[in-house]
């Protein structure tokens, strides 16, 4: 990955610009060895998001639990996730990535060993959404590093690699889990995924600069004290451009993650009819399927970035197809399989440009509040939808519905939000210049 200038000369100290350089950006391969640090934490946040897709069956058998259960565990990730999202914008500003993650990170490692020795639902949940606030900076951090670090057009590009670098985690949740779960069980999995996160914050600790506020190498906008209003988040719940992107994170957004990293599974085994082990492949190739989609992303941002095709108008046109299929996917019921969720996902992943979009809208030393409060939007709704379909599902089933037509239905009414945020979308006008 180029992180920088190809052309910059390699500087002995990560924080210091090379000579002639933007103040404030990395070399090429400081900026790479950066990335791959923060991309090794980010794998292991996926992988533990997207964990539960795989052990819904046997969770479920282990806890009797039911679908809107199912949903609020899935969805109790989010929510620890979603609370964070505040105070860790103000916190990256402040402290910088290296410090705010591995902080973070070290409540996640509590919390994937608390998960393992769960012995009834209320803890497994508490324990779920103690592991989502510890990872809540894992992506949140670096693009807030990557606003300072990188020139724009390597921005999207290191967004849509970590993108990548999470299916490549949700990846890893699939068959590989399935293959180890007679092996080692479900609890073992989680003290594995402990000791991943650790040596994940070794690499951190070792590797990333370290924020230096006010001094003239970091390149900081801001050498005097901020404004009270800029204190705060008032510029960014200010802007047009957030307000028209939130919608499309909370629905589209949040449905693809919801999708990605749960129902996709249910849905094949209660509606599709496939087998525990179907299914757990079934997730493999959808999350195979968007790791190289978030691959090619990132090898085509800058083409796209240079012709004029900005992240707005790649999502003007991207989210139809990701509608179109979820309708199709809703129609044909028990004939959906994993391909039709896979090619939603693939049509969602328009979405992943939205946040360095938002960064971008401000200026740096608002990075961090402006990332992670769209961040809030788009695991907020994670939670809405996710829990929200479980609901769906046990209202419509107690309604008389079978069981496949309580899924469509629920599918239909989440259908009808994204079809509503589009249009909001549309409906604003305001782009991404800085303010």
């Amino acid at each position: 990955m180029t992180s920088a200038d190809a052309s910059l000369p390699a500087s002995p100290n990560p924080a210091a610009p090379a000579a002639g350089s933007h103040p404030g950006r990395l070399d090429a391969k400081t900026g790479a060895i950066v990335f791959l640090a923060f991309a090794a934490a980010y794998f292991c946040s996926a992988l533990v998001r997207a964990i539960t897709a795989t052990l819904a069956p046997v969770l479920t058998q282990d806890f009797s639990l039911h679908a809107r259960d199912l949903g609020l565990l899935a969805g109790g990730y989010f929510l620890g996730f979603a609370a964070t999202q505040l105070p860790l914008g103000t916190w990256l500003d402040r402290h910088g990535p290296k410090r705010v993650i591995l902080c973070f990170l070290a409540l996640s490692v509590l919390g994937c060993l608390a998960f393992s020795l769960s012995t009834s639902f209320a803890w497994l949940l508490a324990s779920r959404v103690l592991v989502g606030m510890g990872v809540s900076a894992c992506l949140m951090a670096p693009l807030t590093g990557y606003r300072r670090w990188y020139e724009p057009a390597t921005v999207l590009r290191a967004n849509s690699w970590m993108l990548m670098t999470g299916s490549l985690g949700m990846l890893a949740s699939t068959l590989p889990v399935q293959w180890l779960m007679p092996l080692t069980g479900w609890r073992p999995l989680f003290w594995m995924l402990a000791g991943m996160i650790l040596l994940s914050m070794a690499a951190l600790a070792w590797v990333v600069p370290t924020w230096q506020l006010n001094k003239k190498h970091e390149g900081m906008e801001t050498t005097a004290p901020a404004a009270p209003a800029e204190a705060g988040y008032a510029p960014i719940w200010r802007s047009r451009y957030f307000r028209k992107m939130t919608p499309l994170a909370f629905f589209n957004y949040g449905g693809l993650v919801a999708v990605q990293t749960l129902w996709a599974g249910p849905w094949m085994i209660r509606v599709a009819g496939y087998t525990p082990l179907e299914a757990a492949t079934g997730l493999f190739y959808i999350n195979a399927c968007m790791l190289v989609t978030f691959w090619g992303w990132g090898m085509v941002n800058p083409w796209l970035s240079r012709h004029g095709w900005s992240a707005t108008r790649l999502i003007t046109w991207g989210v139809p197809f990701s509608l179109a299929v979820l309708a199709v996917n809703i129609a044909a019921g028990t004939s959906t399989g994993w391909l039709g969720w896979a090619l939603f996902c693939i049509g969602c992943s328009v979405m992943g440009l939205a946040q360095p979009a938002v960064g971008m809208a401000f200026k740096a030393s608002l990075a961090g509040r402006a990332l992670s409060a769209y961040n809030l939007m788009i695991f907020a709704g994670v939670f809405t939808v996710q829990w929200g379909i479980g609901l769906l599902i046990d209202v419509f089933a107690a309604m008389g519905l079978a069981r496949v037509a309580s899924f469509q239905a629920a599918m239909s009414v989440f259908l009808c939000c994204c079809i509503a945020s589009y249009g909001y979308f549309l409906s604003m006008k305001a782009d991404n210049s800085p303010q």
